[in-house]
């Protein structure tokens, strides 16, 4: 099974290279690529749902795409137009560095902040509700961090990223939820169930999107 799904994965991927061959390397190009390959495959599968072999499938996927003579032109008019690159790169750049100061801010306030309120002799129950700041310093920091193009890597399309940032905010949520159980009811079992449903999500979200995940190294 997974000898024919990288069969198919190689063989979108020659496609689509082909497809865009000679068109200059963007941020834009990589995250249109990965969108094809995806839509693609889905239409292939579907395709070989319904009976057809692979490469019978793989045909009726790519027709069912449309004409994408558009697109390629397009995706070279933006490669060809460096002070638009320049632009855009420098945006998402300063957008994705507020991102990471801000998150990391967030957590380490939240860290002082239970801290502090420990050492005040307040409730449990006070003193880990400023764990939600924490929780949403890991997703903005998850989110910002993988949306960053670096020397070597394309940034990650924002959806996936914000799918990313949202299952580390589910693994965060279900410690603080368990935290503020724990105090709160003192007993143990409904801290752990607390934790069990967010963690559970969190940890099916994060594999899934690793599993499925393209590689995002510039060539």
């Amino acid at each position: 099974m997974s000898k024919h799904k990288n069969h198919l994965n190689n063989k979108i991927t020659t496609y689509i290279d082909n497809l865009f061959s000679g068109v200059g390397s963007t941020h834009q190009l990589f995250d249109l690529k990965e969108e094809l390959a995806i839509n693609i495959k889905e239409k292939t599968l579907d395709f070989k749902s319904r009976g057809m072999d692979d490469d019978q499938a793989f045909k009726e996927a790519v027709i069912s795409m449309g004409d994408l003579g558009g697109l390629v032109e397009d995706m070279r008019k933006l490669g060809q137009d460096t002070a638009k690159q320049s632009v855009y790169s420098t945006m998402t750049a300063r957008i994705s560095t507020a991102g990471i100061i801000i998150g990391v801010l967030l957590i380490l306030f939240g860290l002082f902040v239970i801290a502090m309120l420990h050492f005040m002799g307040l409730s449990g129950t006070e003193v880990t509700g400023s764990g939600i700041f924490i929780v949403a310093g890991g997703m903005l920091f998850t989110y910002s961090v993988l949306t960053r193009e670096t020397t070597k890597k394309y940034a990650m399309n924002k959806i996936r990223a914000a799918f990313y940032a949202l299952s580390v905010g589910l693994l965060l949520f279900g410690f603080f939820t368990s935290a503020v159980a724990r105090y709160a009811t003192g007993e143990i079992y409904i801290s752990i169930g607390s934790l069990m449903v967010f963690f559970l999500a969190g940890i099916g979200l994060l594999l899934f999107l690793i599993l499925t995940g393209t590689d995002r190294g510039k060539r």
